[in-house]
């Protein structure tokens, strides 16, 4: 089993990847290999409602979004991390996951998924509630730990300091492979996830 660990911050080896590498070591310690994606320092921009990824299979603007997918299909878990920016959490990371959940949600339903945020002093609790909204929105399990899964820090080393964030992390990492070890012990007896109704799309405005 593999879960997929998104870094969802321009800094590549900073507060949030010191979040995201507790959580890969209790998972890793549970047998679950692990990968983690930087999504890179280059902005990534929103989704625009082109609808060309019906067509394309994936979002025809490319970038992270479109590099990330083979990682997407193999994973059994996904873990998206982002930093606080302006009390909510890292655009890019925001645009990244709306145009990953609308154009291939189809690699994401069913897996289990957990979202975790780093800050230097406040705004995380608004970020995390920001980016809880595409797993919801894709069927995705999300995956809780002792605590809101949260990290503090300027950078990697004063987020390895934050002793309850880092072991909320490692709790959150075991959950995560308890719940995969769940899902394929069920797999194996042959329970089956269940299939989603047709969509019926209703409006506010007749």
């Amino acid at each position: 089993m593999n879960v997929l660990l998104i870094n969802g911050s321009p800094h590549a080896h900073g507060c949030t990847d010191a979040a995201l590498q507790e959580i890969a070591k209790a998972l890793n310690a549970d047998g679950i290999e692990t990968t983690i994606y930087h999504i890179g320092t280059v902005p990534v921009g929103g989704c625009v409602g082109c609808g060309g990824c019906a067509k394309a299979g994936h979002c025809v603007f490319g970038g992270p979004v479109v590099d990330v997918l083979p990682l997407v299909e193999k994973a059994d878990g996904i873990v998206f991390g982002a930093p606080v920016h302006y009390s909510t959490a890292a655009a890019s990371m925001l645009g990244f996951m709306h145009r990953l959940g609308y154009s291939a949600g189809r690699l994401l339903a069913q897996k289990p998924a957990a979202i975790v945020t780093s800050a230097r002093r406040a705004g995380t609790t608004s970020a995390l509630e920001a980016l809880e909204k595409v797993p919801q929105f894709c069927q995705m399990p999300l995956i809780s730990s002792t605590y809101w899964p949260m990290v503090h820090g300027s950078n990697a080393e004063q987020a390895a300091l934050d002793e309850e964030g880092m072991q909320i992390m490692r709790n959150l990492g075991h959950n995560m492979a308890w719940i995969l070890k769940c899902i394929a012990a069920g797999k194996a007896a042959g329970i089956e996830p269940p299939k989603a109704e047709n969509t019926i799309r209703t409006n506010f405005i007749r």
